[in-house]
């Protein structure tokens, strides 16, 4: 007979198959490309979570990289509780939008002026919508696999929950919404250099994550970065970095900066709202301005700059510098993926390790990946494998080769230790008597 316990998450999956489509409100919750039921999550601190059954994981989803001190960081709560009182949301601005925005402004070179909204997928649509008024051009460039969120014109050949499920695109998206997008390989500068050497005068915008995050977590090619810098100026596009998931997790302030490349907007969210929703466009005076109420590129939302988000970003954000705590997460990354490689190796398996900053990805069955096509070659049943024994074992990973897996200050080499010693005890299919 089952405990009492074991039957709370199985009614509350039943429960909510009525009435949540598929049971969840974003698809990769469901967990669908591996094997078992998805988690329950009734709460969190620190690096872990605890499911609706009691059960303990160390989390490496975090939000998507939205927790970068964890879940429930003291400076957060504090923050939280000093707005309670004061309500919450009353359709006019509040100090607190103008203390991150300053926060912002102060970390990242180039920006001066911010608009925030309430999701990344917002940001980058205002984004578009500003590069495009601005040129008075309509054509975008992204990257094949890139994910710049839901909108229509973005969802053409797209990462994320997309390249889980193994979609073109996505229906409902009609021909004539991603006319004006073209795709080109990333980390390919002369597919780039081809597309704006044909198009240039008609492009509005290049949009690109400085390291793509929804098909694993892979980093820039050396230069690449520098040449996507070099033909937007040469053929009077601008450049769009989409940092929602990078932005102070991969580096502090912006990735593409730290990486040496630069940008004309950059869309922030995740961190900067210290999981609540929120999105953020950013970029210099005389492009933002051409936001309404000071320009013609209209853009409103009546819960942007909600004073949740942006008092716990801005606690978050006046924790960090631009050395710590990033040196800390990339030796955790880096150990996570060295060793990780190496045990995957030991076992017969091809296997390639990434990692940027509180980022990185194990792609098992493949030996190298710097793009899409490289990517798709991994081996996903045996991801399923592997994360259904992680899973079991008190690891909570996210469920797709194609999601990078997320580190925290609250993580430390000790929790980073024993998911290799879980790992290490992993017997793929192949192995198993």
């Amino acid at each position: 007979m089952e405990a009492a316990q074991d039957l709370q998450s199985r009614e509350l999956r039943e429960r909510g198959a009525r009435v949540l489509v598929g049971g969840v409100n974003s698809p990769v919750r469901a967990f669908s490309a591996v094997p078992g039921d998805a988690p329950l999550i009734a709460g969190g601190t620190g690096s872990r979570v605890i499911d609706a059954d009691g059960r303990e994981f160390t989390d490496y989803i975090l939000g998507y990289g939205a927790h970068l001190l964890g879940h429930a960081p003291a400076c957060v709560l504090d923050a939280l509780r000093g707005e309670l009182d004061a309500s919450w949301s009353f359709g006019c601005t509040t100090a607190s939008e103008i203390v991150l925005a300053e926060q912002i402004v102060a970390s990242i070179p180039g920006v001066d002026m911010v608009r925030f909204v309430n999701s990344g997928t917002e940001a980058t649509m205002t984004a578009l919508r500003l590069a495009r008024g601005i040129t008075n051009r309509n054509l975008i460039v992204k990257c094949d696999g890139g994910y710049h969120g839901h909108s229509d014109a973005l969802l053409a050949q797209a990462g994320s929950g997309v390249a889980t499920l193994a979609l073109p695109g996505a229906r409902g998206v009609t021909p004539n919404s991603v006319r004006d997008t073209l795709v080109v390989p990333y980390n390919d500068p002369d597919a780039m250099t081809a597309i704006l050497s044909h198009h240039g005068e008609h492009i509005a915008a290049v949009i690109i994550e400085p390291v793509a995050g929804n098909i694993g977590c892979i980093p820039p090619d050396p230069g690449y970065l520098q040449h996507l810098r070099s033909l937007t100026k040469e053929y009077g596009a601008l450049l769009i970095a989409d940092e929602v998931m990078t932005g102070y997790r991969a580096a502090y302030g912006s990735a593409a900066l730290a990486l040496g490349g630069s940008f004309d907007l950059i869309c922030l969210g995740k961190v900067i709202g210290a999981g609540f929703p929120v999105g953020a466009v950013a970029g210099r005076a005389s492009l933002m301005e051409q936001l309404a109420p000071l320009g013609p590129v209209y853009q409103a939302g009546t819960m942007s700059g909600h004073r949740f988000a942006m008092a716990g970003g801005s606690a978050v954000l006046g924790t960090l510098s631009a050395t710590e705590p990033y040196e800390a997460l990339d030796a955790m990354t880096s150990h996570l993926v060295t060793e990780g490689a190496a045990l995957l190796e030991a076992k017969g398996i091809p296997a390639y390790g990434t990692k940027r900053g509180g980022m990185c990805t194990l792609f098992l069955g493949i030996g190298e990946a710097h793009s899409y096509e490289d990517v798709k070659k991994a081996d996903t049943t045996l991801f399923g494998s592997y994360h259904a024994h992680m899973f079991q074992h008190g690891i909570l990973l996210p469920p797709s080769q194609f999601e990078a897996v997320f580190v925290s200050r609250a993580h430390t080499m000790e929790d980073i230790d024993r998911f290799l010693s879980i790992l290490a005890e992993w017997k793929p299919p192949s192995m198993r008597s």
